[in-house]
Formats: structure tokens, C-alpha cells, sequence
């Protein structure tokens, strides 16, 4: 069987209410999410909880030190666990995820968390690029709506679009609850 492990990207309070930067239904991503780490811990798999902390010059989210920018209680990791913390999109860049995998013998990486649009896009083909099989649980992600040329994307259509546009060559695009039923048989 390929050896698997999961990312959990990005699940921090400033996408939740009251944060500074609230995504669509973060809670339902959150708990589909917390679905995958249960599993992962009571199987003992590889997993990582990926943390962004902005860098940039007037960031707005993420502010390093803040209550936003922890990881959210949903999915807080537990003394011991291995914690990423990254300054961009891509959780490969300036990180060392990709050592991690690589010494662990990963094949395949399951991915989740937010913003599909951005972070979970940017990691998906990075991972896709070193050559990991992919899956995306597209249950445990989520976005906001967007906006360009006066005219507003809904949340659920920036969403699913990048999921159709990752599906296929950069990954398999799943559900919490199907991809733990096959990993169950």
C-alpha cells in the first residue's frame, strides 16, 4: 500500500466568524477536516498541520502573535504534532514539508483545509510537480466569494471551480467521507 499522509493547510481562527478574513461555512470544512485527523491519529499516519503567519508589510490575517493566526480548535494539533509554518500560498516554499515527505517515503498526499483558491491550489501543485500522487477533499475546503470587473463570484462557485480545475491532472478530488470509506477496506 503507498504510503500516505495527510496536510491539513491553513485552518486558522481568522477564517472563521469574527475573524478577520470569514470564509464560506469554515465551521463544515473544519469538521470534515477534523474527520481525516481522527483517522490519521488513530492509525497512526502521517500528518502535518500546516500554519500560515503573514510577513507582508500591512498584512490583515494571520498576524503573527494573534489569536487569529492560531491554528482553530477544530483541528489544534496535540503536543508532539508537527507544525509547518509558512510565509506564502505554496506550503513547499521556504518550508520543510517536502524534506518530511521525502525522508517518511510519502507517496501520496491528501490534502485539506483553506483557501481552496489559493492555498490549497498553490500546495496541490506544488505536491502534483515532486511528483505525490494528490487527492483533495474538497468537503474540507472552502473560500470566499471573489470579486473582479465589478462583478462578485459567489463563495461556493471560486470553490468549485478551483476544484474542477485541479481534478484530473494535479489530483483526485474526493470527499471526506468517501476517501475514509476507502481508506477503511
Amino acid at each position: 500500500m503507498e504510503k500516505t499522509a495527510l496536510l491539513l493547510v491553513d485552518i486558522q481562527n481568522d477564517y472563521f466568524p469574527n475573524g478577520r478574513m470569514e470564509l464560506h461555512e469554515p465551521h463544515k470544512a473544519a469538521q470534515n477536516a477534523r474527520k481525516l485527523l481522527d483517522f490519521f491519529r488513530n492509525n497512526s499516519l502521517l500528518f502535518f498541520h500546516i500554519q500560515h503567519l503573514s510577513q507582508q508589510p500591512g498584512a490583515s490575517f494571520f498576524i503573527p502573535g494573534t489569536e487569529g493566526a492560531d491554528i482553530h480548535e477544530t483541528v489544534a494539533p496535540l503536543e508532539g504534532e508537527i507544525v509547518i509554518q509558512k510565509n506564502y500560498p505554496n506550503s513547499f516554499r521556504e518550508t520543510p514539508l517536502l524534506t518530511h515527505l521525502q525522508e517518511a517515503g510519502i507517496e501520496h498526499v491528501v490534502i485539506c483545509g483553506m483557501m481552496s483558491h489559493m492555498c490549497i491550489d498553490a500546495t496541490t501543485r506544488a505536491a502534483a510537480d515532486y511528483g505525490f500522487r494528490c487527492t483533495v477533499i474538497e468537503d474540507a475546503c472552502t473560500s470566499p466569494a471573489l470579486s473582479i470587473r465589478g462583478r462578485t463570484i459567489p463563495a461556493a462557485d471560486v470553490h468549485d471551480t478551483f476544484m474542477a480545475a485541479l481534478n484530473g491532472l494535479y489530483a483526485q478530488i474526493d470527499t471526506a467521507d468517501s476517501f475514509l470509506e476507502k481508506m477503511k477496506k
